[in-house]
């Protein structure tokens, strides 16, 4: 896929405001300072295109980009930051969880994990939540360069373990590297794929 427009268009931290739900979306989620506005901009080829920040926990609304016109990236704050506090972070899960509970037209969600660390019980369990609600997710481990390819393989093989204690079938995985592109045709076929049969929701 060759990405030829990615716009900003609109931040929210209410369902009811996003933009009608006609074009396929792919929600991009992960632990905060797991990578995932330098990945988003990577995938683009956009550099400013989503704000990265030094300071964990940055991204806090439902950030929507539009990509080819067509469909849309959806950028979602990073859980686990403790900083923030027990009534923010439980303002942030209940409209995280609505929003991909609820969106008719989310095609996948795009998980993040940090590659170079070992499995983590927040994103464990964040992944076990989509699958008891039966929602299609992907895994996407970050940060891949900062470490051999042999440590990488390792901790991904400790992740899908993790994951194959509560699921039949490990999700499909994509190794990625912000500063090298690692990945990114991969992703970028995985969504064409979708898009190619995606059908508008029929609303109630």
């Amino acid at each position: 896929m060759v990405i030829k427009s990615a716009t900003f268009i609109c931040s929210n931290t209410q369902v009811s405001k996003l933009p009608p739900p006609v074009m396929p979306e792919y929600a991009f989620i992960g632990r905060s300072n797991v990578g995932k506005s330098s990945l988003i901009n990577m995938l683009t080829s956009k550099k400013g295109l989503a704000k990265t920040s030094q300071t964990p926990g940055k991204t806090q609304l439902i950030n929507h980009f539009l990509i080819n016109e067509n469909w849309y990236i959806v950028d979602l704050p990073g859980y686990g930051y403790a900083r923030a506090s027990k009534s923010k972070k439980a303002d942030w899960d209940k409209f995280i969880h609505t929003y991909l509970d609820k969106r008719e037209s989310l095609q996948c969600v795009m998980v993040l994990i940090d590659s170079r660390l070992e499995p983590q019980k927040i994103d464990v369990e964040f992944c076990n939540w989509l699958g008891e609600k039966g929602l299609s997710f992907v895994l996407i481990f970050t940060k891949a360069d900062k470490q051999s390819n042999v440590k990488t393989d390792q901790n991904v093989a400790k992740f899908k373990k993790s994951l194959g204690e509560t699921f039949e079938e490990v999700p499909e995985y994509f190794i990625t590297s912000s500063e090298t592109q690692l990945g990114r045709d991969d992703i970028l076929t995985f969504i064409e794929n979708i898009n190619k049969v995606f059908k508008i929701p029929q609303l109630n």
